[in-house]
């Protein structure tokens, strides 16, 4: 196989980083940096594209620097991103016409509304898997061209282009010579068929959105192109792309069907591979591309919620309860349990799998001998309660039962956290001694391409198990906890007056 180092671009939703691996799944450097989010209105939630795409090319310099490897030793370059964050910018200037509109925003409820009071909702959801939300790109794209003066007149001119953070880095990483995505960031628009596999013509025709503005949907393996000579002094292959939820699935080593994994960020994401299969779920879910390699297509079923570690920096920055997020483990642990307190973190509303974005969210079962501890245990329970949610729609989808659950992002470091989950789950948790695994899914997706490495078979043998978390409750007890916790989000559903 070919020798060399893979750099793997992960554009997050809070930092951007870069990573470069070597043949053996090692990380040879880590480079990070912070990106700025702006909140017009509330609800709103913006970025500056320039900015993503400077602090990106940033950390791949400090990247390499810090290596001290040479420019020729980085034989591919992944890239995995935030999903569903939109950016247009001018063909010609290359400059974003509007902040880059954050998958969290929900400034494009109105438009979403629109289409659901014309009865689309069951079209749009045969063909793209999808629900008629402002959590995904077509509405942005929508929004942008109806809010800047001129937009619509110069996108049917085929002077702008729509890209999600993949297609942003590559365009500018290429300068200008790579228009193009892959089918999984393609599957988060609300606007690609899933089953027909094309950007769906009746979709944008409905959202008015002309389809000069798409990029060409690739493989997630292949050579898209290569780095203009400026940005690293040579041409470097770019050829690997996914959206940050797969390319973490494919880092895990989630190949095979049924294979699951968890990712504790702002929010929380689980994915289960369900093969070259297209299962659609009649439980809130959604069905997304996972990868495309080879000419085939891998699917998953996949469970988005909204708030996970968001509620704890809420604790901290909102209560000012917490002086660190590391603290939680640490505040949580000074008590038992959560005396009876249940937290629900429907800040934006409930995501999967209930889709109930009119709700609030609620601390329920207060007493007069609950403390902050009580509180940051809830928040922490919170998470494991909200991926219960998401597998028992999976299991009811698929018929099929996890077996165990692989698990990374910030929080999976907390170890009060995993155990509960592997409690309140009841099969083992998996944690992987590698915490980059969004990173390294995206490199491997760019060394497969090349030749570092042959195929996933040779992969799965790279996998390494950091700790292993068993259930150590008895089964009626977490049938207590999670009884309490689906009690507590259906008074929070009858909150508020939907009339």
């Amino acid at each position: 196989m070919k020798k060399g180092y893979v750099l793997a671009l992960d554009a997050g939703t809070i930092r951007n980083r870069a990573v470069i691996f070597d043949s053996e799944s090692n990380i040879v450097s880590v480079a990070k940096k912070e990106i700025v989010s702006f909140h017009p209105k509330p609800g709103w939630v913006e970025q500056d594209a320039e900015e993503i795409w400077g602090t990106q090319l940033l950390a791949a310099q400090e990247a390499i620097e810090k290596s001290g490897l040479k420019k020729e030793d980085i034989v591919a370059i992944g890239i995995t991103n935030q999903r569903e964050t939109t950016v247009v910018w001018d063909k010609t200037t290359g400059r974003p016409i509007y902040n880059a509109i954050s998958w969290q925003s929900r400034q494009t409820e109105d438009i979403c509304r629109n289409l659901r009071k014309l009865g689309l909702e069951e079209e749009f959801r045969q063909k793209t898997s999808l629900i008629i939300n402002s959590y995904f790109s077509g509405s942005k794209i929508r929004w942008i061209l109806d809010h800047v003066p001129g937009a619509q007149e110069k996108a049917e001119a085929g002077q702008l282009l729509f890209g999600t953070m993949d297609t942003w880095i590559m365009w500018k990483l290429s300068g200008g010579r790579i228009f193009a995505t892959d089918y999984s960031n393609a599957s988060r628009t609300l606007l690609y068929n899933l089953r027909e596999l094309k950007w769906d013509e009746d979709l944008l025709q409905y959202l008015n959105i002309p389809q000069c503005m798409l990029p060409k949907v690739c493989s997630s393996s292949e050579i898209y192109g290569y780095t203009d000579p400026s940005i690293f002094g040579m041409k470097t292959p770019i050829a690997g792309d996914a959206g940050n939820q797969q390319a973490d699935l494919f880092g895990q080593g989630c190949f095979e069907p049924g294979m699951a994994k968890n990712t504790y960020g702002e929010g929380s994401f689980f994915l289960m591979n369900t093969g070259h299969k297209f299962c659609n779920s009649n439980n809130g879910l959604i069905t997304t591309i996972a990868w495309g390699i080879n000419g085939k297509i891998t699917y998953a079923l996949e469970g988005s919620v909204f708030v996970a570690g968001a509620a704890i920096q809420w604790l901290k920055s909102g209560l000012g309860i917490l002086d660190t997020l590391a603290e939680s483990e640490w505040l949580a642990k000074k008590v038992g349990d959560t005396g009876g307190v249940y937290f629900v973190p429907a800040f934006r509303g409930l995501s999967a799998p209930y889709w109930d974005m009119q709700t609030s969210g609620m601390i329920i079962g207060l007493k007069n001998d609950t403390t902050k501890s009580h509180i940051v245990r809830a928040a922490l329970a919170a998470m494991a309660y909200q991926v219960r949610d998401v597998v028992e729609a999976i299991e009811s989808d698929t018929k099929m039962q996890i077996q165990d659950l692989k698990v990374d992002g910030g929080a999976s470091n907390n170890n009060l956290l995993v155990q509960f989950q592997a409690d309140i789950l009841g099969v083992p948790i998996k944690r992987s001694r590698i915490r980059e695994t969004t990173a390294l899914g995206a490199a491997y997706l760019a060394g497969l391409a090349v030749g570092v490495w042959k195929d996933t078979e040779e992969l799965k043998s790279k996998w390494q198990e950091d700790t292993c978390f068993k259930p150590q409750i008895p089964e009626i007890e977490r049938e207590e906890y999670y009884s309490g916790w689906q009690n507590a989000v259906s008074h929070v559903m009858r909150w508020v007056d939907k009339d």
